[in-house]
Parts: C-alpha cells; sequence; structure tokens
C-alpha cells in the first residue's frame, strides 16, 4: 500500500475507537470482580456462621443422644415393671422418648443440610476465588493492551505520517535538484557566458580600435575588457560559493560564516544580520561544518525570505563536547502546528540533525518572529 493511500485520520479514528471499547471492556471485568469479592466476603462470612452453627448442632446432638439412651432405658424399666407405674407415668415415659427422638431426628436432619450448603458454599468459593484470580489477569492484560494503544500504537499514525512526510520530502528534492539545475543554468547563461560571449566580441573589438583609433583608445578599450573579465570572475565565483563555500574547508565554520552572513547583509541592505561566537573558534570535522552551515544558511534564508525579517540574530558557541546554534528573527512568525510547502526546508534540517545525533526545536507564533535552537553533541 501506497503512503499517500494512508488516511492518517482514519488510523487515530479506529484507534479511538478501541481504547473506548477496551477501556469499557475493563470498567466491566473490574466491576465483575469488585462483585465477585463481595459475593466472595460474604460468603465467607456466612461458611463461618455455618460452621459455628454446625459446631452448636453436634453438641447439642450429643446431649440428646444422651438423653435419648436415658429415655428408652425409662422406657425399657416402665415396660418391664409397667404395674408399678401409673398410667400418667407411663404415658409420659413413653412422650419423653418419642420427642427427644424427634428433636435427634430433626437435629441430624438440620446438620445434614448444614452440611450440604457448607459443601456447597465451599465449592462456590473455590469458583469465584477462580473468577476473580481470572479478572486480575484479565484486568492486567488489558491494562497491557491500553500502554500499547496509547503509546506504542499511537506512535504509529506518527511514524506513517513521518514516513510520508520523507516520501514527500524526497520528492522535493529531486524537484528541488532539477530547479537548481535550472537555476544554475540561467544563471550561467545570462551572466558568466554572456559575458565570456562579450569578452570575445570586445577582444576583437580591441584589435580593430587598436587599428582605426590608435593605442589610447585600445587602452581604454582593455581597461573596460577587464573590468568585464572580473565581473564575470566574480559571477563565476558566487556561483560556486552558493553551492559550497571553499571557505569552509579553508578556514572552517566560524569564519566562513562571518564572511557569508555580512555577504548577505549587505546584499540585503534593508535587513541587519547580527552574529555573536561566545564559544571557541575551532575547527570541526567536515560533517559537522558542513551540516551546521546549510542549516544555518537555511534558517537565515527562511527569515529573510518567508518571514521578511529586518533583524536576524545568530549565536554560535562552539565548546569541547557540543555545538549550540540559535537563529531568531523579528519576522512575521508562523504556526509551528500548520504543514506548509516551505515546512521541507524544517524537514531538511531535521534530517541533518538527526544525522549528527542533534536535536532541534523551532519556536514561532504569527507576528511574534521566530527562533530555531540547534544543539549537536560532538563525538569524538
Amino acid at each position: 500500500m501506497k503512503l499517500k493511500q494512508i488516511n492518517m485520520k482514519s488510523i487515530d479514528e479506529i484507534r479511538e475507537e478501541m481504547i473506548e471499547t477496551v477501556t469499557c471492556s475493563k470498567s466491566d471485568i473490574f466491576q465483575i470482580g469488585e462483585q465477585c469479592r463481595q459475593d466472595y466476603e460474604k460468603m465467607i462470612n456466612e461458611l463461618d456462621n455455618i460452621k459455628q452453627m454446625m459446631v452448636e448442632l453436634i453438641n447439642e446432638g450429643d446431649q440428646l443422644e444422651k438423653q435419648v439412651v436415658e429415655a428408652r432405658s425409662m422406657l425399657s424399666e416402665v415396660s418391664m415393671n409397667f404395674k408399678n407405674y401409673s398410667e400418667e407415668e407411663v404415658r409420659d415415659a413413653y412422650e419423653k422418648a418419642h420427642q427427644l427422638q424427634m428433636d435427634l431426628s430433626i437435629n441430624w436432619q438440620y446438620k445434614m443440610q448444614l452440611m450440604e450448603k457448607r459443601a456447597d458454599l465451599e465449592n462456590r468459593l473455590v469458583g469465584l476465588d477462580e473468577t476473580i484470580d481470572r479478572a486480575d489477569q484479565l484486568i492486567s492484560q488489558i491494562s497491557v493492551v491500553m500502554n500499547y494503544l496509547t503509546s506504542d500504537l499511537k506512535q504509529v499514525g506518527k511514524v506513517l505520517e513521518h514516513a510520508k512526510a520523507k516520501q514527500d520530502f524526497g520528492l522535493k528534492i529531486i524537484e528541488a535538484q532539477e530547479e537548481e539545475r535550472k537555476r544554475l543554468s540561467r544563471e550561467i547563461h545570462d551572466g558568466p557566458a554572456q559575458m565570456l560571449a562579450n569578452v570575445i566580441m570586445r577582444s576583437d573589438l580591441i584589435e580593430r580600435v587598436y587599428r582605426e583609433k590608435g593605442a589610447d583608445e585600445a587602452f581604454a578599450e582593455v581597461n573596460s575588457f577587464k573590468k568585464m573579465v572580473r565581473s564575470a570572475l566574480y559571477e563565476v565565483r558566487r556561483i560556486i560559493y552558493d553551492l559550497r563555500p571553499m571557505a569552509l574547508d579553508d578556514l572552517g565554520l566560524v569564519p566562513t560564516l562571518r564572511k557569508y552572513l555580512r555577504t548577505i547583509e549587505e546584499y540585503h541592505n534593508h535587513s541587519k544580520i547580527e552574529f555573536v561566537n561566545i564559544g571557541l573558534e575551532r575547527r570541526l570535522p567536515t560533517k559537522y561544518e558542513v551540516a551546521l552551515f546549510r542549516m544555518i544558511q537555511e534558517s537565515v534564508q527562511n527569515a529573510l525570505k518567508h518571514a521578511n525579517a529586518c533583524e536576524i540574530k545568530v549565536r554560535l558557541e562552539i565548546t569541547n563536547s557540543s555545538v549550540t546554534v540559535l537563529i531568531k528573527d523579528n519576522g512575521v512568525g508562523f504556526d509551528i502546528t500548520e504543514k506548509k510547502p516551505e515546512s521541507f526546508g524544517m524537514i531538511g534540517m531535521r534530517e541533518r540533525v538527526d544525522l549528527l545525533e542533534g536535536e532541534i526545536t523551532f519556536d514561532s507564533k504569527k507576528g511574534k518572529g521566530t527562533a530555531v535552537l540547534i544543539r549537536v553533541p560532538l563525538i569524538n
């Protein structure tokens, strides 16, 4: 699937729906777990009551068995010596023995019921305990899923968006390369090429002037010829400087920046560019010098071209362990959350900083200017 076919908004909406569903499920499971805990506590209390009642019933049953034995003995005595007891005494002996036997039977039945209820409660407690453990495990697993949805998966949209931006950036680079070739072609055609063509024509003209008007006129033409050659040379050097300042290789970052910013300030006479170096003036590895120069160049050009800034401050600090650059302007500023075509310049700067394992931040508001802060560690 091509990156351009991916709807970043749809991915975020799906993720939000998943988070909502998982959150509801987690809440339901939590409520189930809490209800099971409450039921578990109630059953524990009920089981304790049953055990207490069982103890009382067992004691009561032991007493009844003794009384039944005594009643049967008395009944046997009455039966054997029937004539020695009155009718009422005989009836009382039979009724007492029968009542005690009934009480003992009820006691036994009640014990059986309690034993069944106790067994049922114990089995249900085992099931509830397993349910509580399972609910805790599910909540733990859902928490992992939630962390994934709210952190790791949240980055998917950003990663895809970043990949899309990098793809667009790559295409933009190709377009920029073609535009740069066209620009260089036009500059060389309109500048040095035209001047060199004029040089050839003027060289022919010098010979004619010398033959027709003499040496003085010829020497005047030669001086004009030298000026034209110097202008052509200046244009060639300017084009070469724009491609890559040779001073960067010869002198290093700080002197090249001074010269570049002074030249830009002279060219844009309506803008003031202040350069301050508060750190060491030392040479850096080539990759650092080139990358830092290009990022500063990009920031200054953006301030002049897009922000219409009239004041630009460039502060550079080089230490033994890092390089810090601050480019600040008083231009029109912009909303850093808005995606604009010129933001590809920002993407390119981020790419350069990432290659150097550094960091870059953009601070800007509409009407409040822009500040670009670059920090790059120096790895020996």
